[in-house]
């Protein structure tokens, strides 16, 4: 998922004591968003909730609550609200409020579930306790519990709302933590050097990639925690076989490889961002051949190509790379706000609420 919770699974392993620091809510502007994260030793931090005072006010009061026994509430779990601007000189100007948990060795297994459902694409939502030292539980969509003991005065909670604080039938406050599977999905075929500039490149953003090439001896031996391979003489078939809404980005050593693999795309009309690296001239001549296959000229015009932001020329391979990532980014971004905006209309309407 992100640093905090790959360093969570080796500390536990080490046994070494640690907070994790959570936003728990912004009001007005903040470094980062509900739910950012880092965690805190005694002698290392992982990951950020945005840097300056406020993170080294966080690590403070993280490292005090580690000199404490862990079963004393204070030791265990905090919430802290910061005004950024009157009490900390951050630009920023909001407030931010965030939770204190204390992670030890016996939270080892409860961790190993979290990150083996991420690794399965799977959402999951923690339910930690603010007012006791009570162990968190964690929970799937449908309220199941799968880890901890479910809090059973808190409510269901809305699936779309992001990291909060909220208080159960006996007016007591729970942190309901959303830890969401990567939704963006790229399927990038070809293994040169644009396709390995631009793996590294999504390395640590929010996604998963599915990277395809026929030639295994291009791939490189460490790969990404987020980057599948998938060797392969059929790359169409992958095409067939990718989830609705994925996006695709063609960039093979063949132009004929890449006419097949942007028809076989373009037939689907469940695609997500369709980009095909190449120059105008690749477009038109691609255009022309595509049409005559039956590619409807609605379809060509969700083609990108070229790749890359208006105005970025270099060829570079880390260049580009940028580029398209930037690219890629905004598209999918715009994708979850609709996904958001179209799951709430559909719970309004569930309970007879006009949508507007």
């Amino acid at each position: 998922m992100t640093d905090w919770l790959t360093a969570i699974n080796a500390l536990a392993t080490q046994g070494t004591p640690a907070v994790l620091v959570t936003v728990a809510a912004v009001d007005g502007s903040g470094p980062r968003e509900p739910g950012a994260k880092m965690l805190i030793t005694h002698v290392a931090q992982f990951d950020t909730i945005g840097g300056g005072h406020l993170e080294m006010r966080a690590s403070a009061i993280a490292r005090d609550m580690l000199a404490l026994p862990s079963t004393v509430l204070s030791g265990a779990r905090r919430i802290s609200r910061f005004a950024l601007g009157p009490s900390l000189g951050q630009c920023c100007g909001g407030v931010v409020h965030l939770s204190f948990e204390r992670i030890g060795k016996d939270d080892d297994a409860y961790y190993d579930r979290l990150l083996a459902h991420w690794r399965k694409h799977e959402d999951c939502w923690r339910l930690v306790p603010l007012d006791s030292t009570d162990a968190p539980a964690l929970v799937d969509g449908e309220s199941n519990c799968i880890a901890g003991l479910a809090p059973g005065a808190l409510s269901r909670f809305d699936c779309t709302l992001p990291c909060r604080i909220t208080e159960d039938a006996n007016g007591r406050r729970w942190l309901v933590d959303p830890c969401l599977a990567y939704r963006p999905h790229l399927v990038l075929f070809g293994a040169g050097h644009v396709g390995a500039a631009l793996v590294r490149a999504l390395a640590d953003l929010p996604c998963r990639v599915t990277w395809v090439d026929e030639r295994e001896e291009l791939f490189p031996p460490d790969l990404p925690a987020n980057v599948r391979i998938e060797v392969t003489d059929s790359p169409e078939a992958v095409v067939d076989e990718a989830a609705p809404g994925s996006s695709y980005l063609v960039m093979t050593h063949s132009h004929a490889l890449d006419q097949r693999l942007s028809e076989a795309i373009l037939r689907r009309h469940d695609t997500g961002w369709f980009g095909l690296i190449g120059s105008r001239t690749k477009r038109m001549q691609f255009e022309h051949r595509l049409r005559e296959r039956g590619i409807a000229a609605e379809r060509l015009a969700d083609m990108v190509c070229p790749i890359g932001l208006p105005g970025i020329a270099g060829k570079q391979p880390a260049v580009i790379a940028a580029s398209v990532c930037a690219q890629l980014l905004m598209s999918w971004e715009e994708a979850e706000r609709a996904r958001v905006h179209a799951h709430r209309r559909r719970r309004r309407a569930c309970i007879g609420i006009t949508f507007h």
